[in-house]
C-alpha cells in the first residue's frame, strides 16, 4: 500500500482553495476540495486523508467545531490539521492550538510557507525521518515509527506537533531548551508562531502524559527541560541506598 498523498482542503473561498490545490498538486499531493464543513465531516467518515487544511469561517459550521469533532473521535483523532484562516489574532490562534490543531496559518499567506509547514508535519507520519527503536523513559515509551506513545502501558492520543515536541525534549534530556529553540527544532520555518505556542502545547502534552508529565520541568523565564533521570527511579535508588546503610549498621 502506497503513501497516502490526499489532502482535504476545507475552504469556501474559490480563489484560495484553487491556489492551495494548485500548489498541492505541484508538490505531488492529491487535493480534495470542499466548501462546506458538513461535507468535509461526511468525507472523513468514509476515509482519512493524510492531512486536512481547515478554514474557520465556513458557511454552515464553524471550523473550530469541526476540529473539536475530529479530535473527539478516536478514529480521526490523529489526523494532522492545519488551520488556514483570516482570523489570525493571537486568541483565535491559541484557541485552535488548544483544541488540537497541529499548525495555524493566518491569511494572507505564503503558499511556499504553507507547503513547508505541511511537509514538516507529514514527515513524522510518512517515516521520512530515520527509523528509530522505541525509547523507554520511566513509565513512558515512545515509538516514533509506529507513531505511538504509551504511559504506564496505556496508549495515549497525540498529535504530530506534540510528537515532535515530545521527542525533541526527550532527545535533549537534562538540557534546558528555550522556547525559541523548541520553535525552531520542533516547528521549523514558522515566522507567525509565537513562544506562547510552546506553552500551549506543553500544557496539552502534560495533560495527556498523566504520570509522565513530571518529566517535563518548567525553567521560569527560559523554557523547558526533560529531567535527566525519571523521578521514580531516583526515589528507588535512594530507598535502596538507605536499606544498604541500615544493613551495615548505619555506617557510610
Amino acid at each position: 500500500m502506497g503513501i497516502n498523498r490526499s489532502i482535504l482542503v476545507v475552504e469556501d473561498e474559490p480563489a484560495i482553495s484553487q491556489l492551495v490545490a494548485f500548489h498541492l498538486e505541484e508538490h505531488g499531493y492529491e487535493p480534495i476540495v470542499v466548501a462546506e464543513g458538513l461535507r468535509a465531516l461526511a468525507l472523513l467518515e468514509k476515509s482519512l486523508p493524510a492531512l486536512m487544511i481547515l478554514d474557520l469561517m465556513l458557511p454552515d459550521i464553524d471550523g473550530i467545531e469541526i476540529l473539536r469533532r475530529v479530535r473527539s473521535d478516536p478514529k480521526k483523532a490523529k489526523l494532522p490539521v492545519i488551520i488556514l484562516t483570516a482570523k489570525g489574532d493571537e486568541p483565535d490562534r491559541v484557541r485552535g492550538l488548544e483544541i488540537g490543531a497541529d499548525d495555524y496559518v493566518p491569511k494572507p499567506f505564503s503558499p511556499r510557507e504553507l507547503m513547508l509547514r505541511l511537509e514538516k508535519i507529514l514527515s513524522v507520519r510518512e517515516g521520512v525521518e530515520k527509523s528509530k527503536l522505541p525509547e523507554r523513559f520511566g513509565c513512558l515509551e515512545v515509538d516514533e515509527d509506529r507513531f505511538r506513545v504509551t504511559v504506564e502501558g496505556k496508549t495515549i492520543e497525540i498529535s504530530a506537533t506534540e510528537m515532535r515536541l515530545l521527542t525533541e525534549l526527550l532527545r535533549n534530556r537534562g538540557k534546558v531548551l528555550s522556547r525559541q529553540i523548541l520553535l525552531q527544532n520542533a516547528w521549523g520555518f514558522m515566522p507567525n508562531v509565537t513562544p506562547r505556542t510552546i506553552d500551549t502545547h506543553i500544557k496539552r502534552l502534560r495533560q495527556k502524559l498523566g504520570a509522565a508529565a513530571a518529566y517535563i520541568e518548567t525553567i521560569r523565564g527560559v523554557g523547558y527541560r526533560w529531567v535527566e533521570t525519571p523521578p521514580e527511579e531516583s526515589a528507588e535508588s535512594q530507598a535502596g541506598k538507605a536499606q544498604r546503610t541500615v544493613r551495615r549498621g548505619g555506617k557510610q
